[in-house]
């Protein structure tokens, strides 16, 4: 299995379809487990950290109208621009997200605390010099959408976990921004996302972190080992 699939992928898998939007997984045999959603609200398409697959735009299609593309994380540009030229749309950017804008072949909007007008609020999970990562939270709908600082991919996940926080954040899990939010689903960017019981899932990540910290290494070194 990869760490990570490419070339134009020639199958995608569906993830977290409900009716809120819809989710894919571009190489579904990829280790990284890659995952991109589109958030529906009022009939338009919010397409978050996309990698391009067959037929997306069709995908796209059956739930509504492209409003823009959203680059949540400051390493996923991926096919942001390519899609948002292809629906003659903006690509969204943090305010305070930097060295993204200039790289984008495609219009680029500015959002601050709150997606367009969608009642997603934007959460600062991650801002330093090597690591912007914004969340969207919407407490009315109880949807979270995490890119990167938590996920359900295996060697996220500490023993017995249905979320973990990522690898390199164990020692520093997001319990600030995260830790006093309920939500009734986690979206994630890599992996599927979490439907059953997602709040109970987000605590346990959360207070977990740390103490499975080194076993999760052990296991993710583990698994590098040649067989």
């Amino acid at each position: 299995m990869p760490m990570k699939g490419s070339g134009s992928p020639d199958q995608y898998r569906i993830v977290n379809e409900h009716d809120g939007g819809v989710g894919w997984i571009p190489y579904p045999d990829e280790k990284m487990q890659r995952a991109c959603h589109a958030l529906v609200v009022d009939d338009e398409v919010w397409v978050l950290d996309p990698v391009d697959v067959p037929d997306l735009d069709d995908l796209l299609a059956e739930r509504g109208e492209v409003a823009g593309v959203v680059i949540t994380l400051d390493r996923h540009k991926r096919d942001s621009a390519a899609i948002a030229n292809r629906h003659d749309v903006p690509v969204y950017v943090p305010t305070w997200m930097e060295g993204v804008a200039s790289e984008l072949d495609a219009p680029v909007e500015r959002f601050g605390e709150e997606l367009a007008d969608t009642g997603y609020r934007t959460l600062r999970l991650r801002d330093n010099r090597f690591w912007q990562e914004a969340g969207l939270w919407n407490e009315e709908l109880g949807t979270l959408w995490v890119p990167e600082s938590v996920g359900t991919v295996d060697y996220f996940c500490g023993s017995g976990e249905r979320l973990g926080v990522h690898p390199m954040l164990r020692a520093v899990p997001p319990k600030r921004v995260l830790g006093g939010l309920e939500p009734e689903l986690i979206l994630v960017g890599h992996g599927e996302g979490v439907e059953l019981r997602p709040a109970e899932a987000l605590r346990e990540a959360l207070s977990n972190s740390r103490k499975k910290m080194f076993g999760l290494y052990a296991k993710n070194a583990k698994q590098l080992l040649p067989v």
